[in-house]
């Protein structure tokens, strides 16, 4: 394995060189973001989001769901590594590699403290100038959801209802905010 010298910028080929640690590793706009495994309480959040979204996206059949570790690239040198996404790829075909997808239709970041920074600004900011259409950032302790769309310069902040459809001629998945932290949380 070699690592770039300091002075050298990092590439995406680098970065996919380095070691199956358990770490993450991300590349976005030239910088490398290292992050540790996520705590049990996140990885709650995921699954609790998926039992939401999956059924609801199978039942439309037009887009999927998946989940990091996944190399996204929305331009040249780059990986990000969403917790999860919805998808297309082109003309509805199989997904076989990360550069099938044509289009990713929601991004969301379950927040924890060694990401929050990065989840908040710079791979927010990535996805806005991408275009891609929702960007939710949740927020476990403030049992919130912040959704961004690509020309917003604040959040719309979901802490009671939250409603997300692929378009208009769908009907919208409606997520009980509230249910969704206690449930993820284990309140009873």
């Amino acid at each position: 394995m070699v690592m770039p010298r300091a002075s050298e910028a990092w590439t995406a080929e680098a970065v996919r060189a380095l070691p199956d640690d358990g770490k993450r590793y991300e590349l976005i706009d030239g910088e490398l973001v290292v992050t540790p495994a996520p705590r049990y309480v996140h990885q709650a959040a995921i699954l609790e989001l998926i039992r939401l979204l999956d059924p609801w996206l199978r039942n439309r059949g037009t887009a999927n769901l998946l989940m990091s570790p996944a190399d996204i690239s929305l331009g040249d040198d780059e990986i990000l590594q969403p917790d999860l996404f919805v998808y297309r790829t082109v003309a509805g075909t199989p997904l076989r590699d990360w550069g099938d997808i044509s289009a990713l239709l929601l991004v969301i970041e379950v927040l924890s403290p060694s990401t929050a920074r990065y989840d908040r600004q710079l791979k927010r900011r990535r996805y806005q100038r991408a275009g891609v259409p929702e960007y939710w950032a949740v927020d476990l302790d403030a049992r919130l959801i912040e959704r961004w769309r690509p020309m917003d310069q604040r959040p719309e902040i979901a802490d009671a209802r939250l409603a997300w459809s692929l378009d208009a001629e769908n009907d919208a998945l409606e997520i009980d905010v509230p249910r969704f932290f206690a449930d993820v949380h284990g309140d009873r």
